[in-house]
């Protein structure tokens, strides 16, 4: 089974993990290193983030 590509720009998910404050980790340890929680808060805040930018779409 190949790898699938991922949806996030290398940018957003350092901005995420910077901001979730796990990036030190990712340096050190490349992307395979962070802890699975950390991975879900991330996507969960990749989805916060998305939803609010449909929202401010929406009504402007």
């Amino acid at each position: 089974m190949g790898r699938r590509k991922g949806i996030m720009s290398s940018r957003l998910k350092e901005e995420l993990a910077k901001e979730l404050g796990f990036y030190d980790v990712v340096q050190q340890k490349g992307w395979g290193g962070i802890k699975a929680k950390d991975a879900g808060n991330m996507v969960k805040r990749a989805i916060e983030i998305a939803q609010q930018q449909l929202a401010n779409n929406r009504y402007s």
